[in-house]
């Protein structure tokens, strides 16, 4: 087949006017690549930035610890806190010391370094402040966890979170974070006192304010415990746990931040960064939109090609299939028009020739499984004719026995009205013939059983005209007769009825015969179900399919049968 004719040569020629694989490239992977690229180099130059922010937070951590050396470095001072309260008091040199001398070691230039306390071990208070701020009278400072911690620490500097200046009384009360370290005699290595320098914890919104990062950030200080010292942006419990534990990507309530962390080394305090990720994102948001208007573009230039080559690809393949709907509604003599050498018009010649190999099947396999199945459901059928005949002779044989001449003539006379129904040709009969029939047939079983039998008949006129198998009702009736109220010697009540109800899914006909007789045990008869019920059986599945057929029966309560049809607009016979 030449080359030009071909259908994977045409689709060839299709494809390259999309440029597909530059639009994937342009509207996916390059701007991913950018975003990468500016999310990384985002990270990096924070994390130069956090670099250089802990380094400024680790000197004035060391300002605070150059305070608490303080009372070393003058040998007035050292001595006044050897002394005890008492000895202070009428030491005017001690006295010298702590309240003139300590105060000017302890002086500072930064406006935000507060002061400093100094609590000797018998409960002395010396404060140095730059707001005037003097001890809270009583105030058990051995009782304060920085108290504590800075005795724990056996000399060494210890770093306070933030925390209120309720020790002391001030103009007004701050929030700050504070240096403490234990005092010893340098010689006897004794305790003297706690010395604490507390900072404004303002200091740290000076420090980290001025910096941007280009995007919308949290800068969070946490102490060596995980509480939260500083936050630049009010944080939520949730997002204050996960700065601190976490080292990544960061999610909560719908908004996700990258975290980058740097230790705070003296106080092994952790500077964390929050930066947001939708932000990082929106920057390369300008190259998806660039992108998107070349797969806009592709796109349009698809659909004009697609256009344009519909009727000379796709209409072939339409037409193929408005054949094959054609075919499946039953018309096998419907047929492709092929033009042209391609693989279309081969596909369209092999859809003929399968038409045509399905209209010769259907000829010769379906009429004859036709043709069986007919022959299967007549001879189902025709059981029933001889079995009924026994059984109503056997009825006349009985009352001719009780001499009941008049009776036994009736009885032939409605045999022979039931026998030109049973006789006639047609294999289907309307439902309401059906239900003229078993009432003809209960006629002539009234008058064996005469009082013992009282039968109720009743046809709804919406389904009078289904279309039924001829004699379906008859050996039901005939078998809740024989087997329920022939054993019983009390009156018993017979029902057929049918009527139209709605279904699941589509509306069904009902038709229920009903006895209050002998009635059986259904498990233990199940397997040697009688020959009219397992007949009525095959007759429905061999002419409807889907219809129901079911047994419900007690001893002594009778027998109720129930056959469901589904009424799918069927014609009428």
């Amino acid at each position: 087949m030449k080359l030009a004719y071909s259908l994977r040569f045409r689709l060839t020629i299709f494809y390259l006017f999309i440029v597909l694989g530059p639009v994937l490239i342009i509207t996916t992977a390059m701007p991913y690549y950018y975003q990468t690229s500016i999310a990384r180099e985002t990270q990096t130059l924070t994390q130069g930035t956090l670099t250089s922010l802990a380094r400024n937070i680790e000197t004035y951590l060391d300002d605070l610890d150059r305070l608490t050396m303080g009372p070393y470095l003058n040998e007035d001072v050292m001595r006044a806190l050897r002394l005890s309260d008492s000895q202070r008091v009428n030491d005017a040199n001690a006295n010298r010391a702590l309240n003139s001398t300590l105060p000017l070691f302890l002086q500072n230039t930064r406006k935000d370094i507060l002061g400093t306390i100094l609590v000797t071990t018998d409960g002395s208070v010396y404060v140095t402040s730059v707001v005037g701020a003097t001890p809270v009278p009583g105030y058990p400072y051995a009782e304060q966890e920085w108290y504590k911690k800075a005795v724990g620490a056996d000399g060494k500097v210890t770093f306070i979170s933030a925390h209120p200046q309720d020790y002391l009384e001030t103009p007004t009360r701050k929030q700050v974070f504070s240096v403490a370290r234990l005092i010893r005699d340098p010689d006897s290595r004794q305790p003297l006192a706690v010395i604490m320098a507390d900072a404004d914890t303002i200091v740290l919104d000076r420090i980290t304010g001025y910096i941007d990062f280009g995007v919308s950030s949290i800068v969070c200080i946490f102490d060596s415990d995980g509480k939260l010292l500083y936050s630049s942006k009010l944080l939520a419990a949730g997002l204050q746990k996960q700065a601190w534990e976490r080292n990544a990507g960061i999610e909560l309530a719908g908004e996700s931040y990258a975290a980058i962390s740097q230790p705070i080394l003296p106080a092994q305090w952790k500077l964390v960064v929050l930066l947001s990720s939708s932000e990082i994102a929106a920057k390369a948001r300008w190259l998806y939109a660039v992108g998107t208007l070349f797969a806009i573009g592709g796109l349009l230039l698809t659909f004009v090609l697609f256009f344009i080559l519909s009727r000379w690809i796709i209409y072939p393949f339409r037409e193929m299939i408005a054949v094959m709907q054609k075919v499946q509604g039953g018309d096998l003599q419907t047929r492709f028009v092929a033009t042209g050498n391609d693989e279309v018009a081969e596909l369209g010649n092999a859809l003929n020739s399968m038409i045509a190999q399905l209209n010769h099947l259907i000829d010769r396999e379906y009429k004859a499984v036709l043709a069986q199945r007919n022959a299967e459901y007549r001879a189902l059928q025709s059981q029933i004719r001889p079995h009924f005949l026994y059984n109503t002779l056997n009825g006349f044989i009985g009352l001719n026995r009780l001499g009941d001449t008049h009776g036994l003539e009736r009885a032939i006379l409605a045999l022979s009205g039931m026998l030109r129904y049973i006789f006639d040709r047609q294999d289907w009969a309307r439902l309401e013939d059906e239900f003229v029939f078993v009432q003809r047939y209960c006629d002539l079983q009234r008058i064996r059983f005469r009082e013992r039998l009282d039968s109720t008949i009743c046809c709804d006129p919406a389904v009078k005209d289904l279309p039924v198998p001829k004699l379906l009702l008859q050996p039901l009736v005939e078998n809740a007769v024989i087997h329920g109220i022939e054993p019983m010697s009390r009156p018993c009540q017979l029902s057929v009825t049918a009527a139209l109800l709605q279904g699941d899914h589509v509306p069904l006909v009902q038709i229920s015969i009903e006895d209050n007789g002998h009635g059986f045990d259904v498990h233990l008869n199940s397997e040697k179900e009688c020959l009219g019920i397992a007949n009525v059986r095959e007759r429905l599945k061999i002419a409807y399919g889907d219809a129901e057929f079911s047994i419900a029966s007690q001893i002594g309560s009778g027998t109720l049968v129930t056959i469901e049809i589904p009424y799918r607009d069927r014609k009428s016979v």
